[in-house]
């Protein structure tokens, strides 16, 4: 499915241009979200794990923070923080760019509070979803992968499940284990190399927990993972060059109870101080300059 074309700016002009001001998937083919592995296809499936705790947490230590000019953006910057003693979050490294949904974004469900402003997040509307998410395990095409997440060896019998009504939807299931007839309509195998024409998107990612608890046709299969270019948005994912992925892969640590953040500049700026985001300024690589102008309108905010 063709899409349009965005070409990414450099956060400090265009996410938090409007930062201090105010304050501030996947693949283009189908909608993706939080992965449990599903041992079988009657009553004896595993339950969903929904309790990743509230938000804010102290307990969180590493955030993943991706901001996009407003909620239509299919392009946006990601940085990374880490908490410092005096629990004060400090930057990680330089801001990179990545590609979200082909239409934008929406608010999620994850282990934020409920949000009234805005759109919302559905199975099929191109959106990635928006709040705070806890970070599943990666997954990639290879054995094993440099990351101290968990991590899930994709073969060619694992499939996502995107189809309403499934009792495995929004999950990441094994054909061998649940039979071929539970994966019918689905347009998420996990080897899109082998299903796809060699399609390499899926060779290395994680799993956003987008809709943990599999609440129907609110969005499955969420990842980040691989981009096919700087300028191709996606489904839902979030996508980005593959060594800034190995990058993120390589710096996140289960132990620190890593967050997963994205939303628009206004919507950050209205959230940032109850939510315990990183402010503007104080080495946030997010922030743009004092007095600057938000970049670009925002008819939901």
């Amino acid at each position: 499915m063709p899409a349009p074309h965005a070409s990414p700016r450099s956060l400090p002009a265009l996410l938090l241009l409007a930062v201090v001001a105010l304050l501030a998937g996947c693949t283009s083919l189908g909608d993706r979200g939080p992965m449990r592995t599903a041992p079988s296809h009657d009553d004896t499936r595993a339950p969903r794990l929904v309790e990743h705790g509230p938000w804010p947490n102290p307990a969180t230590r590493q955030l993943v923070v991706v901001l996009t000019p407003n909620w239509d953006a299919p392009q946006g910057r990601l940085a990374r923080f880490e908490r410092d003693a005096g629990g004060a979050w400090r930057p990680v490294g330089a801001s990179f760019a990545v590609m979200v949904g082909r239409s934008g974004s929406a608010w999620g469900l994850g282990v934020h509070a409920p949000q009234t402003v805005g759109p919302r997040k559905a199975e099929g509307d191109g959106r990635a979803p928006a709040g705070v998410f806890a970070i599943g395990p990666a997954f990639g095409y290879a054995d094993s992968a440099s990351t101290r997440l968990a991590y899930m060896p994709m073969q060619r019998e694992h499939w996502c499940i995107d189809v309403p009504g499934s009792p495995d939807y929004n999950r990441i299931v094994d054909t061998r284990e649940v039979g071929a007839k539970a994966i019918e309509g689905s347009t998420e195998p996990m080897r899109r190399d082998l299903h796809k024409d060699g399609d390499p998107r899926y060779r290395l990612g994680f799993v956003i927990e987008h809709n943990a608890m599999g609440v129907d046709r609110a969005g499955s299969c969420i990842f980040a993972h691989l981009w096919k270019g700087p300028d191709v948005p996606t489904a839902g994912c979030t996508a980005m060059a593959d060594a800034d992925m190995a990058t993120l892969l390589g710096w996140l640590d289960p132990a620190a109870t890593p967050r997963f953040v994205l939303l628009p500049v206004q919507a950050y700026a209205r959230l940032q101080a109850a939510w315990d985001l990183p402010a503007p300024g104080s080495g946030n690589p997010n922030a743009g300059p004092a007095g600057a102008t938000p970049a670009g309108r925002d008819a939901h905010e």
